[in-house]
Formats: structure tokens, C-alpha cells, sequence
């Protein structure tokens, strides 16, 4: 590796649900080249989402590729590289061949959730849920293993023999990248697996046992701040060695990327699902309304923690009203057609597409539109999806704040529908707080360079990068609270009506 201070930019590759991205930021925290690329997903079964692991490799290969050439810069240019990823997706693969056994099972697919249906029969939701800081559920990455243990042929035969190992997407890229010496994950994403203890810091062997899945599968666990191994892909080789010196999951990287460092600081992602943190510094809150425990990041020998409220579905439910409703040409639209409406008629959209995420926690509840009369419009029901983010983020924010006693003076905001100003303005008046939107609102991918940087020397410490800050926009609630009250009383109505609806009548 050469001299950090002679170096342009650090490298963050963002792998997320939908896509791929490249980004380099320079010393300022200013994104100097991006590429983005869309990656396949593939639903064999109602229910069940995948993703090809070979091609989510190839295309951050290429995205890499495309932003260093963008900029006519090197991998000689780069400090460090910082990853970022979507959390709970889980890969298995062979390490003699570095092939894959099955897909990526994806965060989003319910194929478990009899599995998990199974471990709260036997009495271990409230054990697991001490252990993990998780609700046993087929969100997380446990019984998606053992799915694969279960019922691709030849896997359980080569697990014992300790050839197959697993990870999630962090894993994955980092064993790729460093030509399959490094086999690691850190604590933001071992704590998703429902297979790590929080509180030991180690993966648990009862939940291993209790599942069937080896001990030897499981890759070693490190902060989410140093660095790992160094990049070996001949394709992107220059003269230097450039470490890879961050991995943190992707709301976790967005927590620290808009810098909420501090007890009590929070912030809301809209991405395809919605995701709310808050840091609750090395403090463990377990919630008593639905929501996770979950490990913020480990830095500089510390642990700190947060608590998570799920949304499954956000952006998601814009890309519904587009590709599957076909009532916006672009996403941007929805802005538009929102305001042409003085609000929503009184109709209500719940998009529980796959089950309802906390404090509801109903892997069963599918999505329904109700309050429907002769005068709704294509703009009520592009207003209602709108609200029904702001609404679901209203629920778990009230959980929230009773669980951890800390009240939100204002929230942070990033990701593609924080660009919406009606929803931001929306979410603002439902929740009674200020909204903050940053100037970058790709703060999971700031997030991962920032700690890629403090790994490497790049930036020093916290106090420079606190001063890199920018904020965009605020948005104060400006509506009655009476009626706020009534349109919130209709949600809590409205979403009722999806409670367990893909569950036969005689269960």
C-alpha cells in the first residue's frame, strides 16, 4: 500500500436489494464518480425471493470498473475500499470450487416461515430474542441456511464434511475480492443472522445446534472498522495494495453516515424497505413493541447498539404504483400526482406485500386498499401509498421512544424517497418532529467510506468527520393535530384488515 496521504478517494461498493453501486469520495466527503447497475431478483414460488450471487459480483465488478474510468482514475488512486450491503440475504458456497450451491436467498423471501413457525411451537422465540436482540421470523438469515441445508441435494453432506461456507453479501464480496483468503463478516451483519449472541459476542452454539448448521460454515467476526485483507482481482490491479477496510450493513452504514454518533440520535432510510434506527450507545435495549435489538458497529475495541424498526416495504410500493399498477410513468411522478389531491378521499393503502415488518410483526398480513368510493382518483391512491410510508414509520418511531425512554427532538432522513418533499413534509406533520435531509442522501454509502477512511488513516478521527456535515432541507410539522389524530386513527383501522390474510381460514 502507498503513502494514504497520495491518495484521491476511498472506494464504497453499496450492494444493495435492487442494485449495485460504485462511489468514490474524496477528503471533503464529496462523491466524486458513481455507477450503478440493477441486479436481477427471481421469485420461483409466491413468496420467495432470490438473487444470483455470480451476477451480483459481475456487475460490481463493472460498476467498479466504470468509476474509476469515469474519472480517469486507478486503483492506485484509492485509500481504502468500504463496503456496504444489504443485510440477511444468505449465500452459501462451496470454498474448495468458490461456486455457490443455490442463490442468494434474499431478506425479503418468506419461504421459512414455517421454519420459524416451528422454533416459537418449541418455546424458543423469547431465549433466541435474549440472545440475538431478534423476533425469530424468516426475515433473518438463520433458517434460510438451514432451508438450504435442508433441501438443495449434496449440502448437508458437504457441510459436514466442512466444504460449504456461508455469509452474507459482505462476505461474499469481501471472500471474492481478496480472492477467497479472507472469509470474514462484522458486527452489524452477524447480529442479523439470528445466529449471533449480542451479548457474548460470539455466534451461538445452541441456536447453531438447534439448527443443524456447522460451526465451521460460520465466517470470523470483526469490527466494522479495519482492515481485512487487501483487494486481488487482476482486472482492477494497479501497483499498490488497496485494503478493504470497512463492512457494515447497510442501515447501520447509514446510521454513522449521517453521523448519529451519540445516544438517542436516529435516522429513517427509505429505501425499497423503510428502516428506523436508534443508537443507544453500548446500552442493549430490548423492546417490548415489536422491535430488534441490533449492533450498531464495532470501532476502536467498542460495540455500540441500536434499536431497529423494520419497514418491509417503501420505495417498493413506488415501484408498485409504476411497474405493476402502471398508474406513474417515473417515480418522481408521485410527488406530482400526490399534490394534485387535497389529500387522500379518505382511502388507505396498507402494503404489506410480504407480511407487516414492527411493531406489527404479521409475516402473514398481505397488502389491501380500503375506504374506496365511486369519486377515488388515481392521485387518492398515489397519495394513500405515500402516506402509508409515513404512517408505518410513525408506528415504529412511537415504539421507539417507549422503549429506549428517549425522546426524538428531530430525525435524519436519506435515501431515493427522502427526495420526495410532499412525503418528507407528510412525515413531518405525522410525527410531530423536524425531518432533516442531508445534502448527500446516499448516507449508506457515506457511511461505509467514513469508516473505510478512520481504518487507513484517510480522515483522522470522528471530530473531521463531524465537519464534513451538510444539510440539505428541514421540514417542521406544520398540520392541526386534530387532524393528524383522524388520519392516523384511520390507519390504525386500516391496516387491521391485513392482518393474517394468507393464512387458510381453518388456522
Amino acid at each position: 500500500m502507498g503513502n494514504v496521504n497520495s491518495k484521491k478517494y476511498v472506494l464504497v461498493l453499496d450492494a444493495g436489494t435492487t442494485s449495485v453501486r460504485a462511489i468514490l469520495y474524496n477528503r471533503e466527503g464529496k462523491v466524486c464518480s458513481m455507477a450503478q447497475k440493477e441486479t436481477m431478483q427471481f421469485y420461483p414460488e409466491p413468496g420467495w425471493v432470490e438473487q444470483d450471487p455470480q451476477e451480483m459480483l459481475s456487475a460490481l465488478l463493472g460498476v467498479i470498473m466504470e468509476a474509476l474510468t469515469r474519472i480517469r482514475a486507478t486503483t492506485d488512486d484509492v485509500a481504502a475500499i468500504g463496503v456496504a450491503n444489504q443485510r440477511e440475504t444468505t449465500i452459501v458456497w462451496n470454498k474448495n470450487t468458490g461456486e455457490p450451491v443455490y442463490n442468494a436467498i434474499v431478506w425479503q423471501c418468506r419461504r421459512t416461515s414455517d421454519l420459524a413457525d416451528e422454533l416459537v411451537k418449541k418455546g424458543l422465540e423469547e431465549p433466541i430474542r435474549k440472545k440475538t436482540g431478534l423476533r425469530v421470523d424468516a426475515y433473518f438469515s438463520a433458517t434460510k441456511v438451514k432451508w438450504i441445508l435442508d433441501n438443495v441435494e449434496g449440502a448437508r453432506q458437504a457441510a459436514d464434511n466442512g466444504d460449504l461456507l456461508f455469509g452474507t453479501v459482505d462476505t461474499w464480496i469481501v471472500y471474492n475480492l481478496t480472492a477467497g483468503k479472507v472469509h470474514i463478516t462484522d458486527y452489524s451483519n452477524a447480529s442479523r443472522t439470528m445466529l449471533f449472541n449480542i451479548n457474548t459476542l460470539e455466534w451461538d452454539n445452541d441456536i447453531l445446534k438447534e439448527l443443524d448448521i456447522p460451526m465451521s460454515m460460520l465466517p470470523e467476526v470483526k469490527e466494522s472498522s479495519e482492515i481485512y485483507g487487501y483487494l486481488e482481482y487482476e482486472q482492477l490491479g494497479g501497483k499498490d495494495k488497496v485494503p478493504i477496510a470497512s463492512v457494515i450493513g447497510d442501515q447501520q452504514a447509514s446510521l454513522f453516515g449521517q453521523q448519529c454518533f451519540d445516544e438517542g440520535d436516529a435516522k429513517i432510510t427509505y429505501g425499497t424497505g423503510c428502516f428506523i434506527l436508534m443508537n443507544t450507545d453500548e446500552r442493549i435495549v430490548f423492546s417490548n413493541n415489536g422491535l430488534v435489538t441490533t449492533i450498531a458497529w464495532g470501532i476502536d475495541g467498542k460495540v455500540k447498539y441500536a434499536l431497529e424498526g423494520s419497514i418491509f416495504v417503501a420505495g417498493a410500493a413506488i415501484q408498485w404504483l409504476r411497474d405493476s399498477m402502471h398508474l406513474l410513468d417515473d417515480s418522481f411522478d408521485s410527488e406530482y400526482l400526490a399534490m394534485k389531491s387535497t389529500d387522500s378521499g379518505g382511502c388507505y393503502v396498507v402494503p404489506a406485500f410480504t407480511g407487516l415488518g414492527a411493531p406489527h410483526w404479521d409475516q402473514y398480513a398481505r397488502g389491501t386498499i380500503v375506504g374506496i368510493t365511486r369519486g377515488t382518483t388515481k392521485s387518492h391512491i398515489v397519495r394513500a401509498t405515500l402516506e402509508a410510508i409515513a404512517y408505518q414509520v410513525v408506528d415504529v418511531t412511537h415504539a421507539m421512544m417507549e422503549d429506549s425512554g428517549l425522546d426524538l427532538t428531530h430525525i435524519q432522513v436519506d435515501g431515493g424517497a427522502s427526495s420526495n418533499d410532499f412525503l418528507m413534509q407528510f412525515q413531518a406533520d405525522m410525527l410531530e418532529k423536524i425531518v432533516r435531509r442531508p445534502g448527500d442522501v446516499e448516507a449508506t454509502a457515506m457511511g461505509a467510506a467514513y469508516l473505510a477512511g478512520l481504518a487507513t488513516g484517510f480522515w483522522t478521527d470522528i471530530s473531521e468527520i463531524r465537519a464534513l456535515k451538510s444539510e440539505a432541507r428541514h421540514f417542521e410539522p406544520s398540520m392541526d393535530k386534530d387532524e393528524r389524530n383522524k388520519l392516523y386513527k384511520g390507519w390504525n383501522k386500516a391496516v387491521k384488515y391485513s392482518y393474517s390474510w394468507a393464512k387458510d381460514d381453518d388456522e
